[in-house]
């Protein structure tokens, strides 16, 4: 063994993994918008944006962060 110590993680994993959260907080972006109130009602809370793209943005990032940390990352052979 050498004197590196070994991490369960790799550059590539904490690459993918920052890339995973990025995606999962533009997802929650795309959930904001403008709130109803009790005297006026909002129709862009029913919007496709919010009720189906934002979900499956931040579906699609939550599989890539579990995808980054299932990765197994490549060892190198020593000799």
């Amino acid at each position: 063994m050498s004197d590196k110590q070994k991490f369960a993680f790799d550059k590539v994993n904490f690459i993918l993994l920052a890339i995973g959260m990025a995606i999962v907080i533009i997802g929650f972006l795309l959930m904001t918008g403008p709130a109803s109130s009790e005297t006026a009602f909002e129709p862009d809370i029913f919007s496709v944006r919010r009720i189906k793209v934002a979900p499956a943005v931040c579906l699609f990032g939550f599989l890539s962060m579990i995808y980054a940390v299932l990765r197994k990352p490549k060892t190198k052979v020593e000799q």
